[in-house]
């Protein structure tokens, strides 16, 4: 089904880039959402992962959920993370996989892009990367994942069928999707859906 929004989508990624940018330079000023270790916590991520981490690995943390609940990753896989932000799920993701596997981390928002390229220089993985992208578009070849996984971020995209025809062209054959996001139940009005201000609120 074709995007028939009245939605300025350069104007949409603009205010969730002026967002996330502030959740990645300062992550304690307080939002609207959880941040952070205690969110970690709560949603239930293995303390002997998450606390021997630098605190600007886990301070931007803004997910909505634990995609590992569905299972960990496996030594030498390839990992794309859409949304990666600061690098949180990415630099677990990395752990897991070993330096015989391979973490992607793609994400739109530089203040980003730029601490989670820290975070991964900080911890030493050689086999964690992060590129500047959109999930409509990732800066991926066909068929690369093993696994995809994403926190909280696909709700972020007003045409979501055009991501997971995404997802589904850079996963390999048998690959898999571990994902955790937000999902509402009833239908939004279109009127709703066109104000920017309830996409980044």
């Amino acid at each position: 089904m074709a995007l028939t929004l009245k939605l300025d989508l350069e104007q949409l990624r603009g205010a969730i880039q002026a967002e996330y940018a502030e959740v990645a330079t300062s992550p304690r000023k307080g939002f609207h959402f959880h941040t952070g270790r205690p969110l970690a916590r709560m949603l239930g991520y293995a303390e002997a992962e998450t606390d021997p981490l630098p605190d600007s690995v886990v301070e931007s943390f803004a997910g909505v959920a634990n995609p590992f609940v569905f299972g960990q990753l496996h030594p030498g896989e390839i990992v794309v993370e859409i949304g990666s932000g600061a690098g949180f799920d990415a630099v677990i993701s990395a752990q897991q996989v070993g330096s015989t596997g391979r973490v992607i981390g793609v994400d739109m928002t530089p203040a980003m892009l730029e601490k989670a390229r820290a975070n991964a220089a900080q911890l030493g993985l050689s086999n964690l990367e992060f590129r500047e992208g959109y999930m409509e578009e990732l800066p991926l070849e066909d068929a690369t994942a093993d696994v995809v996984i994403s926190n909280g971020v696909i709700n972020l995209s007003p045409d979501k069928e055009v991501v997971f025809r995404e997802i589904a062209r850079v996963l390999k054959p048998g690959g898999r999707i571990q994902i955790a996001d937000i999902i509402v139940q009833k239908a939004v009005p279109d009127a709703a859906r066109e104000q920017i201000d309830l996409w980044t609120g």
